[in-house]
């Protein structure tokens, strides 16, 4: 994780600890999203991607209120949903594409473009990031 966080803020020019969180955010929307079998494998590839995921996922079960509710009960979210969570986590805008395609090059290196590829192929508009 270390030299994943290393890269990211590199890439990016995030703080460590906005790169952080934002990487826990990803990770934990394509274990909700993505092809269990391969995200497994990613987050296997990943020492502590566990604990960023399950640090994301606190943060969402406390937060969201009426209108995040409503947003789930809706079928609100997707890609839109995850870009929002990073600009709250202090990602611009322009620094989203880097963050995704440092995140999915390392993640290649890792597990290979066989785990990598349905990931990406299996959630709509994931590949305008990677």
């Amino acid at each position: 994780m270390e030299e994943l966080l290393a890269r990211v803020t590199t890439r990016t020019g995030l703080d460590a600890a906005t790169a952080q969180t934002a990487i826990g955010h990803i990770l934990a929307f394509l274990q909700k999203e993505g092809p269990a079998t391969e995200v497994g494998q990613l987050l296997a590839a990943l020492p502590g991607s566990e604990s960023l995921i399950a640090e994301s996922n606190a943060g969402e079960s406390g937060g969201g209120g009426l209108m995040g509710m409503l947003g789930g009960m809706m079928g609100g979210g997707g890609v839109m949903a995850l870009g929002q969570k990073l600009m709250a986590a202090g990602v611009p805008m322009g620094q989203m594409q880097p963050l995704g395609q440092e995140l999915f090059a390392f993640g290649r290196e890792k597990v290979g473009e066989d785990a990598m590829g349905p990931i990406i192929g299996s959630i709509p508009g994931l590949n305008q990031f990677v």
